[in-house]
């Protein structure tokens, strides 16, 4: 069977408007499972150095899919491996939720494999 990795990562300065507001992060942070392809979510890495604590939200069409809290100025590396099939068509996209007016960045690494 072969397969191929895709990444969605970088590093993102952020000011958010509360923890229960969650908006997207950059537009580099959005994939779309290509037609005829099964992928699914290997991994997520999170990094937060701001002093308050964030949430990153794995979106899925534009629902809540996964959350992944990250402490003041910690990180989070959280295996997803075989947790479920993302069909042809799917759009994923990783969000973030963080208290109003808190200003930091955030390192992010999502893993992902098409099959």
């Amino acid at each position: 069977m072969h397969s191929t990795p895709r990444f969605l990562q970088g590093v993102f300065p952020f000011e958010r408007k509360g923890l229960d507001r969650p908006a997207p992060i950059d537009p580099a942070l959005s994939y779309v499972v290509p037609s005829g392809i099964t992928a699914q979510a290997v991994y997520f890495r999170g990094g937060n150095a701001a002093a308050e604590l964030v949430s990153v939200v794995l979106m899925r069409d534009g629902s809540p899919m996964r959350y992944f809290p990250i402490g003041a100025k910690g990180n989070v590396h959280v295996p997803l491996r075989v947790v479920e099939d993302l069909t042809a068509g799917t759009t994923v996209e990783l969000w973030l939720a963080a208290p109003a007016g808190v200003p930091g960045t955030l390192v992010v690494d999502l893993g992902l494999v098409e099959i």
